[in-house]
């Protein structure tokens, strides 16, 4: 007769390996918790992967870094404690069975057992906003362009981005003194993006609001002309172009996740002051969830993080600290400060 396979349970479990989630298993490692990320694609970095080349000045004490190499470093830091990372798996399932412990099912049909679960799921799995017109997807493997990888490649260019947020102006403000002209067109009057990056766009680029594309023309496989309409009049006018960058954000798609009965805002899961959710046990953290003071920046993400898993210490250990020794004076970092002065 064989033997019943006994639950492997880890204390904490993150669904979504993006800032949130990579922040949140360094930090549970510093208080001493067994920890299991499950991430749905097949790398570490979430929503953050998707403008990799873009310059991340707001991280408090970090200088302006790649978007990329601070993904690097977040998972660097979110595997100092060896937490289990799965990858490749969407959570559908969840269920809390008798004891306390939650049974999370991904869509491959694999389980996962765990005491507490963190959702960090982000913007979910996004989908591109593509341009909506006929023929453009003929451009998307020449000069049409939803994201960028590589900043180069519009040295000397006529640039045309159609975008109000803030992807469309960092961009905008990334190629400023690279590309030789840059066109930002927005449907709407006012741009959605914050305050001083639109600011600085206007200084250099050529501002034509409110306009959207209307049609595209070009040569072979490359547009060469975009025709914009005048959203109010209807007036019609035509830019040439070399490359045509399109940031129309993404659709939000979280999937099962949103059936589990959690409370839920026009933005997001609600969450408490602690990060909690409806669901005793279910905490929450970064993009994914929605409270009164919520701060939608990576550093916001870091203190939703810290918040969450103190929160989940404590749901599973009442009497523990409301939150870890600083570093300098946390027990696990001991034998790591001692290798690293001997470098």
């Amino acid at each position: 007769m064989k033997k019943k396979q006994l639950m492997d349970i880890y204390d904490i479990t993150i669904v979504g390996g993006g800032p949130a989630g990579m922040y949140a298993a360094f930090y549970s490692g510093m208080r001493a918790m067994r920890t299991k990320i499950i991430e749905a694609k097949a790398e570490l970095g979430g929503f953050m992967r998707t403008y990799p080349e873009k310059m991340i000045w707001d991280v408090g004490g970090v200088e302006p870094v790649r978007c990329e190499q601070l993904i690097n470093s977040l998972e660097k830091q979110a595997r100092t404690f060896d937490p289990t990372i799965v990858f490749g798996q969407e959570i559908a399932g969840m269920e809390k069975r008798e004891g306390g412990v939650f049974v999370l099912t991904s869509k491959t049909g694999e389980q996962h057992y765990t005491r507490t679960i963190l959702l960090c799921a982000g913007r979910g799995m996004t989908q591109i906003q593509k341009l909506d017109i006929e023929g453009a997807n003929r451009y998307e493997l020449t000069n049409l362009h939803y994201t960028i990888t590589d900043l180069s490649k519009f040295a000397g260019k006529r640039v045309l981005i159609s975008g109000g947020g803030d992807s469309a102006i960092d961009w905008a403000n990334e190629m400023a003194g690279l590309a030789k002209e840059i066109t930002v067109v927005h449907r709407r009057h006012e741009f959605t993006g914050h305050e001083l990056p639109v600011a600085q766009m206007k200084t250099f680029a050529h501002v034509l609001t409110p306009y959207r594309i209307s049609r595209l023309y070009g040569t072979g496989d490359k547009i060469d002309r975009v025709e914009l309409a005048h959203m109010e009049s209807g007036e019609l006018r035509q830019v040439e172009v070399d490359e045509v960058v399109v940031s129309h954000g993404y659709d939000r798609d979280f999937g099962n996740l949103v059936q589990w009965g959690l409370e839920r805002e026009d933005y997001g899961i609600s969450v408490n002051p602690r990060m909690g959710t409806s669901i005793p046990g279910v905490f929450g953290a970064g993009d994914f969830i929605t409270y009164r003071s919520k701060v939608r920046l990576i550093a916001g993400a870091f203190n939703d993080a810290v918040l969450a898993v103190n929160s989940a210490k404590m749901y599973l250990e009442p009497t523990a600290s409301d939150m870890a020794g600083v570093s300098s004076h946390n027990d696990r970092f001991y034998e790591k400060n001692k290798a690293l002065s001997n470098r």
